[in-house]
């Protein structure tokens, strides 16, 4: 059966009517797999950014450092870049579904561990254990998204999947908030201790869950009839014969500009998403707000402006098939956000406002930027390279985080570390806008691209 399936997927080219079929698939298919691939990621995000909760009362109670806190948080993307190449390339082998899995539960068991932090040391280990095990979620996401939906259709499929970072912050933060003002000393544990316990449970059972609800690839879905799927592959063929020559090897992929352009790019682009999702709480509560409760609630607003954000700009970027603008101008609306933090300090109205920009822009950009690496790269190579992207780019977070940490305690403003995460948003801004193909998977686009970094 697979076998003529792939035939088929092979020497059949949708007809005008098969089109209009494929697509009510497609949306067939975004109801049953989007859904819980952004309850995973919404999970990582919950347990990998709850420390800026933590924060309010854990630095207190362990004696930490701002700089120690920053060092800390911002490890974890030290295990995202070891670890993610070979979560990708072992997804290629092992599937989606058994990847998922794994990493979802060893960070989630990995997340109640914090509770027994003590130590400056134990942090630093645990934390980076949390980015070893949850490496490989987001590049595998996107790789998987690949083998579901055609390029034309890839933005607002990550836009669906990515809605998971700001929903986790309009659902994490009041929950978060009150489990920071209510469960203090409960059982003998601070607040922050039933912070990680109670966030990382539910990891575990969404990790079991994977198990049950992933399916690998269209051939083996077994909620598509023979026609759908048949349909999804030959349009699915079609697309990549579209995209025109890619790279397929890994190896032969590192050599080429255009992959470490990639990595740039990502790496001053996610800067401020890798970064200040650690110090929401703290600079709210730096704009006079007392309540943990309210803080919570407070946090949310930004990730509401995000949610919005990433929707309305994948639409129209798939509407348009326009890449390019639609990645760069959030990153510069995201670099007056930060800069506007520090300037309006003394606002606490204007400075919230500056905050909502400096967290919607990047994740707005975001799921356009995440259509442009299968634009160029293909196989072996866009799981290898989508993976290196993520993981080396991601350690931006660590970079941030360290440096905001480190100038805080230097001279006791968050702001200081934040304008210079706003200068490496402007510079990813201006290499998008130099390099990146405006349009989707088109072959002048790619050999625009390709006579530019030749």
């Amino acid at each position: 059966m697979k076998r003529s399936i792939q035939r088929a997927a092979e020497s059949v080219t949708p007809s005008p009517s098969a089109a209009a079929d494929v697509e009510k698939v497609y949306v067939k298919i975004a109801k049953r797999i989007v859904p819980f691939l952004a309850l995973l990621f919404l999970m990582a995000w919950l347990d990998r950014y709850n420390l800026g909760f933590a924060k309010l009362q854990m630095v207190k109670d362990l004696g930490f450092s701002e700089a120690v806190y920053g060092f800390g948080a911002g490890i974890v993307y030290l295990g995202y870049m070891l670890f993610e190449i070979p979560s990708n390339l072992l997804l290629e082998r092992i599937g989606a579904r058994k990847t998922f899995a794994r990493i979802t539960i060893l960070w989630g068991i990995t997340s109640i561990a914090m509770m027994l932090v003590k130590t400056a040391t134990w942090l630093y280990i645990l934390r980076f254990l949390l980015g070893s095990f949850e490496a490989g979620l987001l590049p595998g996401v996107i790789l998987y998204l690949t083998y579901w939906f055609p390029a034309r259709r890839r933005a607002q499929m990550v836009a669906g999947f990515l809605t998971s970072i700001p929903l986790s912050a309009v659902l994490g933060g009041p929950i978060s908030g009150w489990i920071m003002g209510s469960l203090g000393g409960r059982a003998g544990l601070a607040n922050w201790q039933w912070l990680f316990v109670l966030e990382g449970i539910p990891s575990i059972v969404v990790g079991l869950l994977a198990l049950l609800i992933v399916v690998d690839k269209p051939a083996a879905a077994s909620w598509l009839t023979e026609g759908e799927k048949r349909l999804v592959l030959a349009d699915l063929e079609a697309d990549r014969r579209q995209a025109g020559p890619r790279e397929h090897g890994f190896g032969q992929a590192l050599r080429l500009p255009r992959v470490w352009l990639l990595v740039a790019i990502h790496f001053c682009g996610v800067s401020s998403n890798n970064t200040i999702g650690f110090w929401v709480p703290t600079i709210i509560q730096g704009l006079g707000v007392k309540s943990t409760l309210t803080i919570g609630m407070l946090s949310t607003v930004p990730y509401i402006g995000a949610l919005i954000g990433m929707v309305l700009v994948s639409r129209h970027s798939d509407r348009t098939l326009e890449r390019r603008y639609h990645a760069a101008l959030p990153c510069l609306a995201c670099a007056v956000g930060l800069i506007g933090i520090g300037w309006f300090a003394n606002s606490p109205v204007l400075a919230f406002t500056a905050l909502v920009f400096a967290v919607a822009g990047p994740l707005s950009g975001n799921v356009v930027w995440w259509t442009m690496p299968p634009m160029l790269l293909a196989g072996t190579a866009a799981a290898g390279c989508i993976a290196l992207i993520n993981s080396i780019g991601s350690l931006s977070g660590w970079v941030g985080a360290s440096v905001v940490g480190w100038l805080e305690d230097l001279t006791g403003k968050t702001s200081t570390g934040l304008y210079g995460v706003a200068g490496l948003e402007v510079l990813g801004a201006a290499l998008i806008l130099l390099f990146m193909p405006r349009r989707s998977a088109t072959k002048a686009a790619q050999s625009e691209l390709g006579d530019r970094l030749r």
